[in-house]
């Protein structure tokens, strides 16, 4: 590799599967849709591999110093203590490593634009649980890669009887963040997104001593090149793919889902080089996402894939958790990229595959409702919250949401 060159992990095939008939059709179908070119020049192309190296190195930092130094118990007492103080400075004891990373969040970055960060979350949360089901859907492709499929097998995350709870605790996740003010400095969603950039430095350092993980080939777990393709999850692909349940979501509502899910990541510490700021830039960093696969995962991916379909089989015996699972199962067949659900051997669902199309007459006229109404747009925001809260509180129960990072790995 040349001292210019960015590194490129073996599994980014962007340049070997281009030429191939199949990425050679996809760029010709896009480029008449679109009425431009989707692929993106190699410098971009080559940002967006370099960015499989790339982790966090002030949260590193802060984990080695505090976690690794003076011990976990110590750790978590300082990070509680650091999200509820109105500025770091109040800590007397807080080390350098600590400072430096509250100081660098307590700064906005040049980009953020804090109305249209709430305005994305508003588009999020109007989507209800719709949303949810489908991040776990179009995660399914993610599976496909090692990189994505590797860290979530080994720590065990997504796999058998843990697979429902961790989709509860990330659908929380999603929740947070997205209420009104969520993201604000100190707010449950900003604290769960500093708990979660935390637990990911100790899962990053797990994987890189096992044995099966290879730099080579995947980059470093949870990198920022496969966190900003789950920004994306968020943001401009539910954007675009909900549009078929009826939701009214125009190209303007999509730039404000980027720049939201951009901002939860700033605190996150997905920082990547590059990041889509128009929607022709989506729709470039989307064909580079599809030609660039590798679909090595095999049996790691399969196991990832037919766990979560079946997340809510075993939920409960009354009907609405019957229903439920079959819900469940209705929007992972129908956002899950047909090739995918195929290779992936998933079960079939019979007609319950086109329950969310079979919402759009009722979803369509209630977003166009909201498009002419204020009053109108008010109660289906907090209908929408009501939704959630409720599917949340159903099968959540009393539990609450914790990340934690794993205490051991699977094998």
């Amino acid at each position: 590799m040349s001292p210019d060159r960015p590194r490129e992990p073996r599994e980014f095939r962007y340049w070997h599967n281009r030429k191939r008939l199949w990425a050679r059709a996809l760029r010709r179908s896009m480029q008449l849709a679109l009425g431009f070119d989707p692929q993106p020049d190699d410098g971009l192309a080559r940002r967006v591999a370099d960015m499989y190296y790339d982790a966090d190195p002030l949260a590193e930092a802060f984990v080695d110093e505090v976690y690794f130094g003076d011990g976990a118990e110590r750790g978590r007492q300082l990070l509680d203590r650091a999200i509820a103080a109105q500025s770091v400075a109040e800590l007397d004891d807080a080390p350098d490593s600590l400072l430096e990373l509250f100081a660098d969040l307590d700064r906005d970055p040049p980009w953020v634009d804090h109305q249209l960060v709430e305005r994305g979350a508003r588009v999020f949360r109007g989507y209800g649980t719709a949303v949810f089901h489908f991040a776990g859907a179009i995660t399914l492709a993610g599976y496909a890669e090692s990189s994505v499929a590797k860290p979530l097998v080994l720590t065990g995350g997504y796999t058998g009887d843990s697979t429902r709870q961790r989709f509860l605790e990330t659908a929380a996740f999603w929740i947070a963040v997205s209420e009104p003010g969520g993201m604000r400095r100190g707010a449950p969603g900003w604290a769960s997104a500093m708990r979660v950039r935390i637990m990911h430095v100790f899962v990053r350092r797990r994987l890189l001593a096992h044995p099966e993980w290879r730099v080579e080939d995947w980059g470093v777990p949870i990198s920022q090149g496969d966190a900003l393709l789950t920004l994306m999850g968020g943001s401009f692909a539910p954007g675009l793919a909900l549009r078929a349940m009826g939701f009214r979501t125009s190209d303007d509502d999509i730039l404000a889902l980027l720049h939201f899910w951009r901002y939860v990541g700033h605190v996150m510490g997905v920082r990547p080089s590059w990041y889509p700021t128009t929607m022709e830039d989506g729709y470039r960093l989307s064909y580079l996402t599809a030609v660039k696969a590798a679909h090595r995962s095999g049996a790691d991916g399969r196991l990832l894939c037919q766990s979560f379909i079946e997340a809510f089989d075993a939920a409960g015996g009354d009907i609405r958790s019957r229903l439920a699972a079959a819900i469940h199962r209705g929007y992972t067949r129908f956002f899950t990229p047909p090739w995918i659900y195929s290779a992936m051997k998933m079960p079939r669902v019979g007609l319950w595959a086109l329950h969310p199309l079979a919402q759009f007459p009722v979803i369509f006229a209630a977003e166009t409702a909201r498009r002419h109404s204020r009053t109108a747009d008010a109660v289906l925001d907090r209908a929408a919250r009501w939704q959630r809260d409720s599917w949340f509180q159903h099968h959540m129960g009393e539990r609450k949401a914790e990340y934690h990072p794993p205490t051991a790995l699977t094998r």
